[in-house]
């Protein structure tokens, strides 16, 4: 059975830091790029970041370019996003999705500021 935990989310002030980590299990996710989403109060589910099968090509929205930074690791079957300056409307709940098929039960952000 696939299952994708994602943490690493909480309370911080603008400006801070935090990193999300999503780990998958059930199977192998190495030939599948791997993303997260945010979906804010009221608002769609929207992309964030996504990385390629090898980690070598990352995209970003417009939005987090120069803030988030995403990684994986095949060996262990884990995505992060690193987020860095974070702003107020960073604030969501943050998915984590492998492949086309595959979503993480969410993590909570919130940017105080």
């Amino acid at each position: 059975q696939v299952q994708l935990v994602e943490s690493g989310g909480g309370l911080v002030q603008a400006g801070g830091s935090l990193r999300l980590s999503c780990a998958a299990s059930g199977r192998t996710f190495s030939s599948y790029a791997m993303g997260w989403f945010r979906q804010a109060p009221g608002k769609e589910r929207e992309f964030v970041a996504a990385v390629s099968n090898s980690g070598g090509i990352t995209d970003y929205a417009d939005s987090v370019k120069g803030r988030f930074t995403i990684s994986r690791d095949n060996s262990k079957n884990t995505v992060d996003l690193q987020m860095n300056n974070l702003k107020p409307e960073d604030t969501a709940v943050y998915y984590c999705r492998v492949g086309d098929s595959y979503w993480g039960q969410g993590t909570q952000v919130t940017v105080s500021s």
